[in-house]
C-alpha cells in the first residue's frame, strides 16, 4: 500500500502497509490486554498491560500521525 515516492500525503496510514493500520493496532491491543485477563485472571498485570498498550495507542494512534502531518506540510513543495 506503499504511494509512489512523490506523493505528498499527509496521512501517515497511506504510506504503511496493510497489518500497521489503525484497525490492526486496536486489534491487537485488545486482544493482548483480553488475552492477559483470561488467562492470568490477575487485575493488576491485566492493568499494567492496559497502560501499556493505551499509551502505545495514544503514541501510535494519535500523537505520531499528527507529528508526521506537520512534518509533510512544513517541506518546501517542489
Amino acid at each position: 500500500m506503499t504511494l509512489e515516492p512523490n506523493a505528498e500525503s499527509t496521512n501517515i496510514w497511506d504510506y504503511k502497509p496493510w497489518w500497521c493500520q489503525p484497525w490492526s493496532i486496536v486489534l491487537a491491543g485488545t486482544t493482548i490486554i483480553a488475552s492477559s485477563w483470561l488467562i492470568l485472571h490477575i487485575v493488576w498485570i491485566t492493568l499494567g498491560i492496559s497502560v501499556l498498550i493505551t499509551v502505545w495507542w495514544i503514541y501510535f494512534l494519535v500523537i505520531y500521525p499528527q507529528l508526521f502531518a506537520k512534518y509533510v506540510a512544513s517541506k518546501p513543495n517542489k
